[in-house]
């Protein structure tokens, strides 16, 4: 079945905007979609937002109003569920325009995940097994910016709502009659909780970095942090100051000098004549710190004892998910798997991750635990 024609409005003044949360005050759902764009920025240029009580799509234009304050309050309201559709970047994206996220939030792919109507579901996907309606694409790398927005484009946005709503009601009945609607939004609360606390320290994720002896990580972790905040300053993607390689090639050789430094990574013409400076400044910072103020060395990728403990991990867990009717892939990623047999290898005493709380503790980490305790380690005499 095809979609139909959307009912929408555009909204495009304080005062429209006003009368639209007044008139549906009393919602216990609206869902949420989010236009922006990002090519050349460091943070998501907000285009478009789209919110759907009932039948009627209202696309927000955020480049026409001014005052926010109400789409803050709504977004916030603890008795109005917030539906969105695998909100990662949507989240970025009220972080940096409202400075607040959505609470309490109901994501519709992690319920159907949950559901065990498969994992990573698209929207487009979702509505097809839903409401047996093929959504059109043709408006997916539109330019959002530019304005007048078309008629076209604004059908599509309206589709990502309206049809969301409908997505909502039914996974919510399935998920109240599983008793998981309190798991999908103890997993919403937790991705708003690791959006307002921000990502890990980029050098973490720097491949190889786990090779770098400790003032050579120290000035990785010092490199990264100033390219996030040169990024950030400028509003620019971190690869437009310097790359990651060049991040890594620069603190495994710490250059002392220009000539050193052209010779330690190949980077652009255009980042040595603006950053060169900058870069040494940096370093020459760094060779000041004691060997104290080094960051802990990052872990070695797993060995084969580790991996097959991972891979063992994996297939327990595969048989946790068939017994709680989950997808296997909503319970963990791989990291996770990693993360836990060096935890029990180690005795880390290191606080578990949010995400290894509440309904996830009960139901998957603690009898993954048992389980290295009682087959893993126990085997090899640890």
């Amino acid at each position: 079945m095809s979609a139909g024609m959307p009912n929408w409005e555009l909204v495009e003044d304080d005062a429209t905007l006003q009368r639209v949360l007044q008139d549906n005050a009393g919602a216990a759902a609206v869902a949420v979609d989010t236009e922006f764009m990002r090519r050349n920025t460091f943070y998501p240029q907000i285009a478009l937002l789209q919110l759907c009580f009932g039948d009627t799509a209202w696309l927000v234009d955020p480049l026409a109003i001014s005052d926010t304050s109400g789409l803050a309050a709504l977004l916030t309201d603890p008795s109005v569920v917030k539906v969105l559709h695998s909100p990662s970047e949507d989240l970025e994206v009220f972080n940096k325009w409202l400075g607040v996220q959505p609470d309490p939030l109901f994501d519709t792919q992690r319920a159907a995940a949950l559901l065990d109507r498969g994992f990573g579901l698209g929207y487009r996907a979702l509505v097809a097994a839903v409401c047996d309606v093929d959504l059109p694409k043709d408006e997916t790398r539109s330019d959002w910016l530019q304005r007048p927005l078309t008629e076209a484009q604004c059908h599509y946005a309206a589709q990502d709502v309206l049809y969301l709503l409908a997505v909502y009601h039914e996974l919510q009945a399935a998920c109240e009659a599983a008793g998981k609607v309190d798991w999908v939004l103890a997993d919403g609360a937790d991705a708003t909780a690791a959006q307002q606390a921000g990502p890990e320290p980029y050098y973490t994720r720097i491949k190889s970095g786990w090779k770098l002896n400790p003032r050579q990580l120290g000035a990785l972790a010092a490199l990264c942090q100033w390219r996030e905040d040169t990024a950030r300053e400028r509003d620019k993607p971190r690869s437009w100051i310097i790359t990651d390689q060049d991040c890594l090639q620069i603190a495994r050789a710490l250059p002392r000098d220009r000539a050193q430094l052209r010779a330690a990574a190949e980077l652009q013409p255009a980042a040595q004549r603006r950053y060169a400076d900058a870069i040494l400044e940096v370093l020459g910072q760094h060779a000041e710190q004691p060997d104290s103020a080094m960051p802990a060395p990052l872990p070695a990728p797993p060995g084969g004892r580790e991996r097959d403990l991972a891979k063992r991990l994996k297939g327990k867990a595969r048989a946790l998910a068939a017994e709680l009717e989950v997808a296997p892939e909503i319970l963990l990623n791989s990291r996770d798997y990693d993360a836990l047999v060096r935890r029990a290898g180690n005795g880390e005493g290191t606080p578990m991750p949010r995400h290894w709380q509440g309904w996830r503790r009960e139901r998957v980490i603690d009898p993954l635990v048992r389980f290295l305790a009682e087959h893993g380690f126990k085997e090899s005499g640890a």
